[in-house]
């Protein structure tokens, strides 16, 4: 009788996997996109007084169709950006 063989589990994929830059300058973009509901040129000047130099349609590309999954991130509950789409009335 064979014995089955025992698979390790599959390394798990980071979200952040393919992109060219490290995973805290994308989560502060997004972060100050959402929250302060800046424009990707806003947050693209905001990134290169720090040094950052990144074209606003990688902002666009960090941030489009992202929006339901960033509002997730601690900070951002409850913020007009965070809750679009969601109905107030009650």
């Amino acid at each position: 009788m064979r014995t089955r063989r025992v698979r390790p589990d599959p390394i798990a994929r980071s979200a952040f996997a393919g992109f060219c830059f490290p995973p805290d300058v994308i989560v502060r973009a997004v972060r100050w996109y959402l929250r302060f509901g800046l424009s990707h040129r806003d947050v693209e000047e905001l990134l290169a007084e720090r040094g950052i130099d990144v074209d606003y349609m990688i902002v666009d590309r960090w941030c489009g169709g992202s929006r339901r999954c960033w509002s997730r991130l601690p900070g951002l509950a409850g913020t007009p950006l965070a809750t679009a789409g969601r109905s107030t009335r009650t």
